[in-house]
């Protein structure tokens, strides 16, 4: 018998926008493959760039936050598993599941974390050096981790992040799941149809613009970086795009120092094939970072540095190019790799092994399944042993649900 599975979502997958929404629609055809009935809803308003769900066979629905018709749609739907995505949306619904559908199965897919992610944001805006015990100062890294204890099982991305719920916030590691991109292994025929070394031109980035480690990665590279790399390269040019590009972004559209803010591209693997190298020079973030990703599968070797990195190697494997800490060595690396052919070729086949080493379908999706798998054959045992989730949940159940419930009367009288 198929599964409904019911999928709240924060906002509507924009895969052509964000590697988040890259990744919705991959866990998305995941459970597809193994049978299951997806509805997908959220409390936001359909974009544009929203991908069409429907053409997958996934039903969609608008649902309304701090209102009691979620209450009567839940029992509608009946799922017997409910996918938070983003800790936000099991803080504002994840009571409601619990009253209305209690056997349903609760997953938070995390898409990377939040807490992380400010905390580091916050390091850079205060000149302070981060680490990971900051990230016990956060009033968000409360809210995190308690929406990760009060899920039967969250979706990591990063190999990171995994090590770093488990070593720093002794999280079980029976409630997490690692669930990163997963993508085909390629093959000589894919790598045969790369664009070669002396048939590119130029440096690449790409970006969400309303992602803010994006926008400071942006400014960076036009205030530190690429004048170090202009002054080098007089005829190159940097090509910046992404999606939710504002309109202060124009003014630092500069075609005669090379500089071109171009905005949103349709097909953002196909602007990356074009270029000979993708500079990601990230000072904060989370996650795993599906520019990086994509470069890798349209043989473009990149310069990043290492929070951009993160989460994308182990120890066997070389990066698709350089790692730098400094404005000076990010400069200096992508000289270098723009230059020589034969360090590109090389950097581009440690992208193939990182792809086909640790982001093949088969065994990604085989483990989420099978963790998915336990849960729906264990669930009563499972729960029983998280009892910090269950105390979690015995607080939230009541303090969340009365303030939804005042917020509700209260939005009556207005």
């Amino acid at each position: 018998m198929a599964t409904n599975v019911l999928i709240i979502g924060t906002v509507w997958p924009e895969p052509t926008s964000s590697a988040a929404g890259m990744r919705m629609l991959q866990l998305i055809s995941t459970l597809q493959e193994n049978k299951c009935n997806i509805t997908f809803a959220s409390t936001s308003t359909k974009t544009p760039q929203r991908f069409n769900l429907k053409a997958l066979g996934v039903a969609e629905d608008i649902i309304q936050v701090n209102d009691k018709s979620f209450d009567s749609y839940i029992k509608h739907v009946a799922p017997q598993i409910v996918i938070f995505d983003r800790f936000m949306m099991e803080e504002q619904f994840g009571w409601r599941v619990a009253k209305q559908c209690p056997e349903a199965i609760k997953i938070l897919n995390t898409e990377d974390l939040h807490c992380l992610r400010t905390t580091r944001a916050h390091s850079i805006q205060q000149n302070i050096p981060f680490s990971p015990s900051l990230l016990l100062q956060q009033d968000i890294t409360k809210r995190e981790i308690a929406s990760i204890l009060r899920s039967d099982l969250s979706l990591i991305i990063s190999s990171f992040e995994m090590e770093l719920l488990v070593k720093l916030f002794n999280i079980p590691p029976d409630l997490l799941c690692y669930f990163p991109f997963v993508f085909e292994r390629l093959t000589s025929k894919d790598t045969q149809r790369w664009i070669p070394f002396s048939q590119r031109n130029h440096f690449v980035t790409i970006g969400n613009f309303r992602h803010q480690p994006n926008w400071d990665s942006f400014m960076y590279l036009k205030e530190a970086i690429w004048p170090l790399i202009r002054k080098e390269l007089p005829t190159a040019e940097l090509h910046i795009y992404g999606a939710y590009m504002p309109p202060k972004a124009t003014q630092y559209h500069k075609p005669k120092e090379g500089f071109f803010m171009k905005g949103w591209t349709e097909d953002a693997k196909n602007t990356l094939s074009l270029a000979k190298v993708c500079l990601a020079p990230l000072r904060f973030g989370a996650g795993i970072k599906g520019k990086l990703a994509e470069a890798m599968l349209t043989g473009t070797p990149s310069v990043t540095t290492p929070i951009g990195a993160e989460g994308m190697l182990d120890d066997d494997l070389d990066w698709n190019g350089f790692t730098c800490n400094t404005a000076e060595e990010i400069a200096a690396a992508a000289i270098r790799l723009y230059n020589d052919e034969r360090l590109w070729n090389q950097c581009q086949q440690n992208g193939i092994a990182i792809v086909n080493s640790l982001f093949t379908a088969d065994k990604l999706k085989n483990t989420l399944l099978a963790s998915i798998d336990k849960l729906r054959k264990n669930l009563t045992q499972h729960r029983s042993k998280n009892f910090i989730g269950s105390i979690l949940n015995f607080h939230t159940l009541r303090s969340t649900e009365y303030m939804s419930r005042w917020i509700e009367e209260k939005n009556k009288n207005t």
